[in-house]
């Protein structure tokens, strides 16, 4: 079987390509499904794009990244997240997707096993087989806030992943399971890929970078973007932090891949970074209040939940098939959400809600849950 035979498409796009097409014959659609913050990228992000295309900044860039924008992220990284990189500890790459890929890639050998939390981010085990891995899933306990990974451990763990804040259920974990995560990999002798995209959308907890722990920068590859903190997902901007060797490994398969991301991107990147951070204050604001507003309303239909503590999503049980309720959700309801099969086989019965979406449609959401329910009762 051919490596692209392994990996399923992603649930997440094919429910939101569905979602559009309802849309274009004319359906009031509500898409709840793909996480994409619902707003325009900042201004000055913009205009520091609009500025770099006119200076000519529009040939090939250095393939690990412009020199500034790597010294800003390495500057960022030690202030906020206490992990000790430098410049040449940083990648700069097409969306932390890309990241996650070429990480995989560099570290992972066939028949290595990578322990996911489940569930995970549909993506994550698609990297894994791509790399000739195995993926290795451990559920979490019932408070969604940690997981027996000790349990799993074998010769062959050569990774574990942990996003915290987690898609798609929300968790924002504790500093006392990650410190676990920390320890056993210190005693085994595996890598932690951590994932901290959302780590600016954080309502309840507090966000600890694993590579900020004692011994464990040589031990991390700390994963994030600027698609979510600035909603700029189409710019396709992430990067990984990682010792030394990591990221030349991950150098040459991106010389040989998309060379380097897009120049005139990264130059948007240093300002993003730089720049004025009250929209994110204010974005986080009203996706609190959205939060608040859904799980309410879920509340109230007695639905039961991951606690969402950050992110933009939250991971409900239906009681029925989630492939089959996600389908006539959307055919029948017109309410696009993302099953729970796509993030793992232990949760079949589970839908992801995307709160990135007004209130107004939350709102007309619920009512549209509340008559499916009744139909299905």
């Amino acid at each position: 079987m051919s490596r692209a035979d392994l990996i399923q498409p992603s649930a997440t796009m094919k429910i939101s390509e569905r979602a559009r097409q309802l849309r274009r014959e004319g359906k009031d659609v509500i898409d709840m499904g793909l996480g994409e913050p619902d707003f325009s990228t900042p201004p000055h992000i913009v205009e520091a794009a609009c500025k770099a295309l006119e200076e000519g900044k529009t040939t090939y860039a250095p393939a690990q990244g412009i020199p500034e924008l790597r010294e800003a992220i390495a500057e960022k990284v030690r202030n906020e997240n206490g992990i000790p990189a430098n410049p040449e500890n940083v990648i700069v790459t097409a969306g932390a997707k890309y990241a996650i890929y070429e990480a995989m890639q560099a570290i992972i050998e066939p028949g290595d096993e990578v322990i996911l939390l489940e569930p995970a981010w549909v993506s994550y085990e698609a990297c894994v087989l791509l790399a000739g891995g195995k993926p290795v899933f451990v559920k979490h306990d019932e408070t969604f806030k940690s997981a027996e990974i000790e349990e799993h451990i074998t010769p062959k763990t050569k990774m574990v992943v942990v996003n915290s804040p987690n898609n798609p259920i929300g968790v924002v974990y504790p500093k006392e399971f990650l410190k676990k995560v920390a320890d056993l990999a210190s005693d085994h002798g595996f890598y932690v890929m951590a994932d901290e995209v959302y780590e600016k959308i954080i309502f309840d907890g507090t966000h600890h970078s694993i590579a900020s722990f004692d011994g464990m920068f040589e031990r991390t590859i700390t994963i994030n973007a600027f698609s979510k903190t600035y909603a700029m997902t189409g710019w396709r901007l992430g990067y990984a932090v990682a010792e030394e060797e990591v990221i030349k490994r991950m150098r040459k398969i991106q010389s040989h891949s998309i060379s380097s991301p897009t120049t005139f991107v990264q130059y948007a990147g240093i300002a993003a970074l730089k720049g004025d951070q009250s929209f994110v204050e204010r974005m986080v604001s009203e996706f609190r209040r959205r939060r608040d507003v859904l799980v309410k309303g879920l509340d109230d239909l007695g639905i039961e939940y991951a606690p969402p503590d950050g992110a933009f999503y939250v991971f409900m049980n239906t009681g029925m098939d989630s492939d089959e309720f996600s389908q006539r959700f959307l055919e029948e309801y017109y309410v696009a959400v993302t099953p729970g099969s796509g993030f793992g086989r232990s949760y079949g019965t589970w839908v992801r809600l995307s709160y990135a979406t007004s209130v107004e449609s939350i709102r007309e959401m619920l009512e549209r849950l509340e008559k499916f329910l009744e139909r299905m009762a």
